[in-house]
């Protein structure tokens, strides 16, 4: 069936979306959204915020006992916000399933990772599938907000959520799909200040999806659900081109002695026609590493290349090696040494400046790396004081930020700084240690007074 016949099914959905914008309109829609991470928790924030009932799910019980103590797990979320949410009354916490039944609306936040070959791993979204379907009742919407391919809440999600519940979707239950835009650590834009993209395959069920939506933020209508899914993919694609664009060039204009933060900032002055993006040790976080993949793997079911889009990843994938490369000749040059004899200090773990967050982070592939080539690495990371639990890099578990003491950094070869965190002393840095590879501009200020010791990547 074309995802644009549903024509058979208009009466169902019409009776379901009348009965849900009559209950939105009264505020008795429950939330319930399904994994409460970087992107889940604050949406139900947002939701609670503006008067809304949620429920949350995760199956970590560790996040679950946390809420319910008023105690956050992410940094840039307080415990005096969870504690606002728990404290309304209408906000709870839950691993158990069987309140499935309970919620109108179930908004699926969730992993979708690469696996080895660098394809699609949807293996958390199917299984949220097969916990959720057996609770399933008539009349509930279920969103993905997860990034993933076009065709994905169709062709993947859709089976089982019929098979396992007995229900059909675009009849029993709607289907639609908002993707997440969720930024953390940005001053300027929370989730209720981002437009949320809306998609569905009929007219019923974007009615639904948009009267839930626009309870926190607006609501940006597109006629499908394959549309909705590919434009959070484009979002990101973009910006990995852009960045492996700048990568590409920062090569080219370090060979000509030309600085690159130089070049931009005088280029983003124009004021139209150009964006500013920035060189770096790579790409982090759960998105632009990962997202443009879910098409590149898409694209070749219908025998359509993404060369752009693959060279772009190769680029982003050379750069931590040729940042040890770097550090590895200047010790070479300066030291007389080699990276077996080193004591190197990874500056900031975090994938960007200010949060906690290590996700795919750039740093852990620059660690793993120096460790490969015989050095002794330890970081310092003002968000991150300790390792634990990080199933991504189990050989990261048991590490501690070391303080920058005197003594600590008398013993430091060389200083490679992958995030530049702006509670972190530089000068100290710059005066007691041999030398730093600097990937973020974070010396900027002071490179003038250092060039003998600072070198730009």
């Amino acid at each position: 069936m074309s995802i644009n016949n549903f024509d058979d099914y208009g009466p169902q959905i019409e009776a379901m979306a009348s009965d849900w914008l009559d209950r939105a309109e009264r505020n008795e829609i429950v939330v319930g959204i399904l994994g409460l991470g970087y992107v889940g928790l604050p949406l139900a924030d947002a939701f609670v915020s503006r008067g809304q009932t949620v429920v949350g799910f995760d199956v970590d019980k560790n996040k679950i006992d946390a809420l319910h103590n008023k105690r956050s797990y992410i940094r840039h979320i307080s415990d005096e916000k969870i504690a606002r949410m728990v404290d309304s009354s209408r906000f709870s916490a839950t691993t158990d399933f069987n309140a499935i039944s309970k919620v109108d609306a179930i908004l699926l936040c969730v992993p979708t990772p690469l696996n080895e070959e660098y394809g699609p791993d949807l293996k958390y979204v199917e299984d949220s599938c097969r916990m959720i379907a057996p609770h399933l009742r008539k009349g509930q919407m279920i969103v993905l907000e997860s990034t993933t391919w076009p065709g994905t809440s169709e062709e993947v999600m859709r089976p089982i959520l019929e098979e396992l519940s007995g229900l059909k979707a675009h009849k029993d239950f709607a289907l639609a799909y908002s993707p997440e835009r969720e930024d953390p650590g940005n001053e300027n834009y929370g989730t209720t200040d981002i437009p949320k993209v809306v998609g569905a395959n009929t007219r019923g069920e974007r009615d639904m999806a948009i009267a839930l939506y626009s309870k926190v933020t607006t609501a940006v209508e597109v006629s499908n659900l394959k549309t909705a899914e590919a434009v959070k993919l484009m979002e990101n694609i973009y910006r990995l081109v852009n960045i492996s664009l700048i990568n590409e060039l920062n090569v080219v204009f370090k060979e000509m002695g030309i600085d690159t933060w130089e070049v931009v900032k005088a280029a983003k002055t124009k004021p139209f026609g150009f964006q500013a993006f920035y060189p770096g040790p790579g790409i982090g976080g759960h998105c632009i590493p990962i997202d443009p993949f879910y098409l590149t793997y898409k694209a070749k079911e219908f025998g359509v290349s993404s060369e752009f889009i693959e060279h772009a990843g190769r680029v982003m994938r050379s750069l931590p090696k040729n940042v040890v490369d770097l550090a590895e000749k200047n010790l070479k040059e300066r030291l007389k040494s080699d990276l077996t004899d080193a004591k190197v200090l990874v500056c900031g773990l975090a994938y960007k400046k200010n949060i906690d967050d290590m996700r795919e982070s750039p740093s852990l592939h620059i660690i793993d790396e120096l460790r490969a080539r015989g050095a002794e690495v330890v970081y310092h990371d003002p968000y991150i004081p300790f390792v634990e639990n990080f199933h991504e890099h189990p050989s990261m578990n048991g590490m501690k930020s070391l303080e920058l003491t005197p003594e600590n950094l008398e013993e430091i070869s060389c200083v490679i700084i992958t995030t530049e965190h702006r509670n972190v002393d530089y000068v100290k840095l710059a005066k007691l240690t041999p030398f730093i590879i600097d990937t973020r501009n974070a010396t900027g200020d002071i490179y003038a007074n250092f060039t003998d010791k600072i070198i730009k990547s």
